[in-house]
Parts: C-alpha cells; structure tokens; sequence
C-alpha cells in the first residue's frame, strides 16, 4: 500500500484544475516520506466559506469560517469518539484502519489569504494540505516551540516540491 488522496470538490468558486491535484499527491507522499509514513488514506474537500464555518462551529464551537480543518481518523486522545467496527466474518476489513482523516481547506479563505500573503493559489492551498496533513498525524501549534516544528516541516516539504513564496 501507499499513501493515497482522494478528494471532493464541494464548492463552485474556484475550478480545481488536475494539477494541483497531482502536485497535492505529491505533497502527501513527500510529507509522508519525512515522516517515515508509506501507508494510509487521506480525504480531502474544497469548501466555501459557509460551509466550513458550519464545521467550524459544529466541531469546535468556533463562529467563523477558518482555512483549514483536519479531523484525525487515528487520534487516540480523551475526548475523541471510540469506533466500533465489528467484524462478520475473517475476511472482513476493517475499512477505516488505514484512514489518517480528513482535511477540509474553504478555498474561499485560501484565495484571500493567496493574495494577502502575495503568493499564488496553488501555493496557498499546497500549505493548507501540508499544515493539516501534519495535523492529521499529530502535530500541532498551542505553542511558539510546537509551532516552529510544524513550520519547519510545513516548508521543507514545500521546497521540496518547487512552491515557494
């Protein structure tokens, strides 16, 4: 097996071209690479502004759109959600053991965020895949030392991909 991306488009702003999606498949497999990660399943969704702002608020008590959410499918922390797979028979596979999660990127925000830093929107949106790649496996940023990590992380791998600001 290998990492794999599978990806949704649910918003009608901005056309996804084909090659963002193969240059976001070569992200995970460089940021899968550095982390010595070679197996599992990634979802990606482009969504708008109102939609990731429902999530937003839904998931995280949070009354604003944001860029980037990451909902960790191996997360063993306190508050997470145990689920349950029964098994029918032995040649049954459990169908989420090799799911990391979800990443969910409100293209809406990237494109303001593209222009505000003076970058393109392929750009933007490569470093919302890779921010919440890493937080699917278990970075984070609640602090200064914890967030130079992820930014350390976050632009090595888009260097080594040729996206740079």
């Amino acid at each position: 097996m290998s990492l794999q991306l599978d990806w949704s488009n649910e918003q009608n702003k901005v056309e996804i071209p084909d090659n963002w999606i193969e240059k976001l498949t070569e992200l995970l497999q460089l940021a899968g690479a550095a982390e010595g990660m070679t197996d599992g399943d990634v979802a990606l969704t482009f969504i708008d502004d109102e939609g990731i702002h429902a999530l937003n608020l839904e998931y995280r008590g949070i009354d604003r759109p944001t860029d980037v959410l990451s909902f960790a499918m191996q997360d063993d922390g306190v508050d997470e959600l145990n689920i349950i797979f029964e098994v029918e028979n032995e040649d049954e596979v459990d169908p989420i053991s090799g799911m990391l999660g979800d990443i969910i990127i409100s293209v809406e925000r990237a494109v303001a965020q593209s222009e505000e830093y003076g970058h393109s929107l392929e750009r933007e949106i490569a470093f919302l895949f890779v921010h919440g790649f890493l937080h699917l496996i278990g970075y984070d940023h609640q602090d200064d030392a914890s967030e130079a990590v992820m930014t350390e992380k976050q632009e090595a791998v888009l260097q080594k991909a040729g996206l740079t600001r």
